[in-house]
């Protein structure tokens, strides 16, 4: 394999830019660094056409704002795998939008496969090895390795191949508009701003009274200060489990700090005194300051209703096994759960109902309405 051309300063990536405003495809990857630094970011962005891959370093080649007229023309195709993740870097990032999605991912899903990874795909039709131990691998490190060079280049120089592949076969089964509206709901995608306690987005933090809320939160403070003076994932500080069970106990001496789950002698001696500190600041929280978390009116159960959504289960499950396909593929719960709630009676009735794509109303939107009836 020749040498992979790596883009380190902003002239090279406005020449490319260029270059690239003259193509009809290009297929894109990013690598980040989200599993070993505080503030993760986008490292590395591959770059394929049909004759040539380049990657370009954003970590040196910092202007990326040559490449924006290009990737948001619609009129060139780019072809992404698990778009999702992707697309949020790239807007967060660089404010760079993509117009002209092709995600080779949701079209495997829709067409079926059994395993939807990129390399469980190219292995399949390609006979092409990905190796996976560099996904987790850091790729903030500079200079790269040259086999993690390789790797990153192999992500998207078989795109092009997997597009023909399935475009052919979507064609076929006449599920390409099916395609076509996902890629254009998944074009909108954007990271969260998140506001307000970090207690609020932890897993689990909906069980805690309102005064471990406030224990918890503390503590969650702290190590977002950690990790940032350390550069290092938050989870990398003191783990999940530890903190909600730290929140729990609520702990006020060093020996109380033993045996909590995750927390070792080391990081007791270490951060013993810190998170005890942590703890009574939450406990020293007047109550009007306490967290608390926002909670929907718990809806009168209905059993009628939840009739309904076992009812359209049942017929989704038939549905799926026609067309070949995983059931939450086909319409998700929350589809079918809207719809038990809304009981369309008509196909005016069944384009109001929140979340039904265009493509499920044409493809099963006679078998809904006759399941609801």
């Amino acid at each position: 394999m020749k040498q992979i051309e790596i883009l380190t300063t902003n002239a090279q990536v406005a020449e490319l830019a260029g270059l690239l405003a003259g193509e009809t495809t290009i297929a894109i990857d990013l690598e980040a660094d989200s599993m070993h630094n505080y503030q993760e970011q986008v490292c590395l962005i591959q770059v394929s056409t049909l004759t040539r891959t380049v990657l370009i370093d954003p970590l040196t080649a910092t202007d990326l704002s040559p490449l924006q007229p290009v990737l948001a023309d619609p009129a060139i195709r780019k072809i992404f795998h698990a778009a999702d993740y992707d697309l949020r870097s790239l807007k967060r990032d660089f404010d760079l939008e993509i117009n002209g999605l092709f995600d080779t991912m949701i079209c495997a899903q829709l067409l079926g496969e059994e395993r939807v990874g990129l390399a469980d795909l190219l292995r399949k039709y390609f006979g092409v090895e990905l190796d996976k131990k560099f996904q987790k691998a850091d790729w903030s490190q500079r200079p790269l390795p040259a086999e993690m060079v390789r790797y990153a280049a192999e992500d998207t120089r078989h795109l092009h191949r997997l597009v023909a592949l399935f475009e052919e076969r979507l064609k076929e089964l006449g599920r390409m508009s099916w395609c076509k509206e996902e890629f254009a709901l998944m074009e909108q995608v954007r990271f969260a701003e998140n506001g307000g306690p970090l207690c609020l987005r932890f897993k689990g933090a909906g069980v805690l009274p309102r005064r471990e809320l406030g224990v918890l939160e503390k503590l969650m403070q702290w190590r977002e200060q950690e990790g940032s003076r350390l550069n290092r994932p938050v989870y990398k500080v003191i783990g999940n489990k530890s903190l909600l069970e730290l929140a729990q106990r609520m702990p006020t001496e060093t020996g109380h700090l033993r045996g909590i789950d995750g927390l070792s002698p080391r990081l007791i001696e270490r951060y013993g005194r810190t998170l005890l500190e942590a703890v009574r600041e939450g406990l020293n929280l007047p109550e009007a300051e306490l967290p608390e978390i926002p909670r929907q009116p718990r809806r009168a159960k209905d059993p009628s209703l939840e009739d309904r959504v076992k009812i359209l289960k049942k017929w989704r499950q038939k549905e799926a096994a026609k067309y070949a396909l995983e059931p939450g593929v086909l319409i998700n719960n929350a589809a079918l759960e809207a719809l038990a709630m809304a009981k369309p009676q008509s196909a005016a009735e069944l384009d109001e109902v929140v979340g039904l794509k265009n493509w499920q109303k044409q493809v099963l939107g006679e078998g809904l309405l006759g399941a609801l009836a």
